[in-house]
């Protein structure tokens, strides 16, 4: 038995920020199903179609666990169905600009009305009000408008977005926070409500230490490259083979690596004697520090600090990264076999519970997978289905 098991999930989603949000509601056991319209469905399958033996890898990653129906919502009858299993389910996600979900009449109010126990998830790039609400939104967007960009990318250069989709992934799990919040309301009151999100305010959300540094001083935050705004040296540091980081922002532990680099005489230095002047006089510091790094290789100070108890870490490319026994031991790596790209890898499911794990049991649908077994579980005859198989409405 999984945390979610029991719980029916509706995704109308496509890209990246809600097929996320929805995969990690999978991931716990839910019965999520994939809307997708019929011939090529869901844009994400044409992304990168040769990744995965004609396959596209993109797809597979955020639609793992789930099941696929292909029903063209431009049909009445398209419509009905929908509607029908949205009566049947728990969670409806959908990432459509505001507007276009009433357009095609799979909008809250018109879904609400049939079944009020409905938790319906809204995720847009600026969300469901507001005057940018009927703007487009994408990660890179949301990650510019937010200020993110502006504090990342090495101090001085130019605008650097994360290099992952922050905005995307951040409005998924928040979707899905919110979604676990509303069920348990349900749970208490027996109302669904609507849960609207957005990669804007996902981003934003982010910013903690950010907004809190102009709220509290009146400046501007800048980009400072692998440092950290409160504390240091909490960094990148240069080793001769390469790059590993180092976290000492406390007294104790600057006064262990300062032993461990033979350069005691730093810890009592008064530029260097607390947390906060250690930040304020960085660039200082980290010209004494990196020339003494510098001189052997990552691997060598990745030991030292290791017996010293000093918080650090190599700064692994993805070979490394998916091969590294601590994120193996987590199972933090799968294998799946998948009916068309054959055997393939999945990331794991970063939250272990005890009672109830999640797991990544099976792959990605292919296109229309699951239709006929999902018609069969809103009872239409095997005429209706041969009807709505004859007329393109399913596939």
């Amino acid at each position: 038995m999984k945390a979610l098991h029991g719980l029916r999930v509706i995704d109308l989603t496509q890209a990246m920020a809600a097929p996320f949000c929805s995969m990690n509601l999978a991931d716990m056991g839910a019965d999520v199903i994939k809307v997708e319209p019929p011939g090529e469905g869901e844009s994400m399958r044409q992304l990168g179609r040769a990744q995965q033996n004609g396959h596209s890898g993109t797809f597979m990653t955020m639609n793992r666990n789930k099941r696929s129906l292909a029903v063209d919502l431009k049909q009445p009858e398209g419509v009905a169905l929908v509607r029908r299993l949205a009566a049947s389910a728990d969670v409806f996600v959908q990432n459509y600009r505001p507007g276009a979900a009433k357009r095609l009449g799979v909008d809250y109010e018109s879904l609400r009305a049939r079944n009020p126990r409905l938790v319906y998830c809204a995720i847009s790039g600026f969300g469901e009000t507001g005057p940018y609400a009927p703007r487009g939104g994408y990660d890179l967007i949301a990650q510019g408008m937010s200020g993110v960009m502006s504090v990342t990318g090495e101090e001085g250069g130019a605008p650097a977005k994360s290099g992952l989709p922050l905005a995307d992934l951040a409005a998924g799990l928040f979707g899905a926070y919110g979604i676990l919040c509303a069920l348990e309301h349900r749970d208490r009151t027996g109302e669904g409500q609507l849960v609207d999100t957005s990669l804007l305010e996902a981003a934003m959300a982010l910013t903690v230490w950010e907004s809190t540094e102009y709220w509290s001083t009146g400046r501007t935050p800048q980009a400072l490259g692998s440092a950290h705004r409160l504390w240091a040296p909490y960094q990148a540091l240069r080793a001769s083979d390469g790059w590993f980081t180092v976290g000492a922002g406390s007294d104790r532990l600057f006064a262990s690596l300062c032993a461990l680099l033979g350069r005691e005489e730093l810890s009592q230095d008064a530029r260097f004697a607390s947390p906060p002047a250690r930040a304020a006089n960085r660039r200082a510091l980290i010209a004494q520090i990196e020339p003494v790094t510098a001189l052997k290789p990552r691997a060598h100070w990745l030991e030292a600090l290791a017996r010293a108890g000093v918080p650090a870490g190599p700064i692994n490319n993805y070979a490394e990264a998916l091969s590294d026994p601590q994120a193996l031991a987590r199972d933090m790596v799968v294998d799946l076999l998948h009916r068309g790209a054959g055997a393939i890898h999945a990331l794991g499911v970063p939250v272990k519970l005890s009672e109830t794990p999640g797991a990544v049991e099976r792959p990605a649908p292919l296109l229309g997978e699951h239709s006929a077994e999902i018609l069969r579980e809103l009872c239409y005859s095997d005429m209706e289905e041969k009807a709505l198989r004859a007329k393109g409405v399913i596939q």
